[in-house]
């Protein structure tokens, strides 16, 4: 390495390190990485009126949310699976046999779609958000004591599909139903310890 590349990276090593010393004691420091992103958004929904932009920046924030909902759920049935089964678990009789079906299909049709270069090597991505409840209950024994009831499950995760699925298609939501949307995965949460 020449020594103008190595001056070039240590003064870059050194200029973030005292970045950070300036950024802890309140100082801004560089670009505002979060006003940046929001004003591109801002910017990408400009052509459109003022009533579709609060909408859509109102569903972002919603589609956020389930998107970290359901990813913790798929976490929480994965590694509780991993502890109390194995690390097979999918290769036991953990999965329902239609829903085991359903994602190793939708696996192999991911992986032939080449320019879709997103995760594909996870079986339980490919599960639909309203089977996840099945493979909970019919691991049951690994999951009664995180959860109140069979029953619960499956309201809660069957309300979240029905609005997840309302969200995924683009239609807007009443704010009721957002609040009782913020509310059933707060209930999960406190629930399972979030």
């Amino acid at each position: 390495m020449s020594s103008s590349v190595r001056d070039f990276v240590f003064r870059g090593l050194l200029f973030e390190s005292e970045s950070e010393i300036f950024r802890q004691a309140g100082i801004k420091v560089g670009a505002d990485i979060g006003q940046t992103e929001e004003k591109l958004l801002l910017e990408a929904l400009s052509p459109f009126g003022v009533q579709r932009r609060n909408d859509a920046l109102e569903m972002a924030r919603l589609y956020s949310v389930l998107h970290a909902f359901e990813n913790e759920v798929r976490s929480l049935i994965r590694d509780t699976l991993d502890e109390k089964v194995s690390p097979e678990w999918w290769e036991t009789d953990s999965v329902p046999n239609k829903v085991k079906s359903m994602a190793e299909s939708r696996q192999k049709t991911a992986e032939k779609d080449s320019w879709l270069e997103g995760a594909k090597g996870d079986r339980l991505e490919f599960v639909d958000f309203g089977d996840l409840a099945s493979i909970i209950i019919e691991n049951w024994a690994h999951f009664k004591d995180t959860m109140p009831s069979q029953a619960w499950i499956r309201q809660r995760m069957t309300e979240l599909e029905k609005a997840r699925n309302f969200v995924a298609h683009n239609r807007m939501l009443l704010p009721s139903e957002f609040q009782r949307i913020y509310m059933y995965i707060s209930d999960w949460n406190k629930v399972v310890g979030l």
